[in-house]
């Protein structure tokens, strides 16, 4: 990947990185309940499976990933299914919890969630197939690269939705705060679904 493409690549995973979705809604409510130091092994998480996608669809299993028809549906139906039962455990999760999140949500979760969010397949897939140099061919120095350059930007764009997050746990003192935070990170977390299954 040459300079200018490294820096093309770059922007665009801090614009995909920090736009909303479903990771960064998962970020914000974990940092709204757990606080950042809690929240840090899903904002790690969160980056190490997308980092991980990214290397595996750079290293050649981008033709492979599925574009159109019947196997693209599933993988937005199954997905979009799995985000929207995430979404009404955050919702419906009762106020005097230390947590909305999901109980055991953490590194490994977070990481796994990547595998079956459609927002995810679809922005690795696309950034593989646009910013890969098709002449270096698949091969994993410049898969690592393509991960590494990822990762530089989903880490700090996470640490924004997990820090926005701990900033509104000083405004969920009561439980009604609470109760309505959680009701808006799921209905947030469904509308998400809704721009990813079209």
């Amino acid at each position: 990947m040459g300079s200018e493409q490294a820096i093309g690549f770059f922007l665009f995973s801090v614009v995909a990185a920090v736009t909303p979705g479903p990771s960064n809604v998962l970020l914000a409510a974990a940092g709204a309940n757990l606080g950042i130091r809690g929240g840090l092994a899903c904002l790690f998480g969160v980056s190490a499976g997308m980092g991980s996608m990214m290397l595996i669809m750079a290293g050649g299993i981008a033709e492979l990933a599925p574009r159109e028809g019947p196997a693209l549906s599933v993988v937005r139906f199954g997905g979009a299914a799995f985000l929207l039962f995430l979404a009404w455990r955050i919702a419906t999760a009762p106020p005097n919890e230390p947590s909305a999140v999901p109980r055991g949500f953490g590194f490994r979760e977070a990481a796994a969630l990547q595998w079956v969010n459609p927002k995810a397949w679809i922005v690795s897939a696309g950034a593989a197939a646009t910013f890969l140099e098709p002449e270096a061919g698949p091969g994993l120095p410049a898969a690592a690269v393509f991960a590494s350059v990822f990762l530089a930007a989903a880490l700090p764009c996470g640490f924004v939705w997990l820090a926005g997050g701990a900033f509104m746990r000083r405004l969920l003192r009561s439980e009604r705060r609470r109760r309505g935070f959680n009701i808006a990170m799921g209905a947030a977390l469904a509308a998400s679904v809704a721009t990813i299954v079209r």
